[in-house]
């Protein structure tokens, strides 16, 4: 997705979607590249992380049946 940082406010910058200006994104300064400023267009990109998935679901399971044999 492409987003404009449209402001910053302290330690968040507003984005809004190139695609769809109704969708306002809010994101920690922190976590946008190096350099940017209000105006500036970024790319946006989510990941789904099937494998922390997979962990993290074996590890639940693994307390609930320690839980269950109490």
């Amino acid at each position: 997705m492409r987003a404009t940082i449209d402001r910053i406010e302290g330690a968040l910058a507003v984005l809004i979607s190139q695609d769809d200006e109704s969708v306002r994104v809010n994101l920690p300064v922190s976590l946008l590249p190096p350099g940017c400023r209000e105006g500036d267009i970024i790319m946006i990109g989510i990941e789904r992380d099937t494998q922390a998935t997979t962990a993290a679901k074996e590890r639940v399971s693994a307390r609930i049946d320690k839980l269950k044999h109490r």
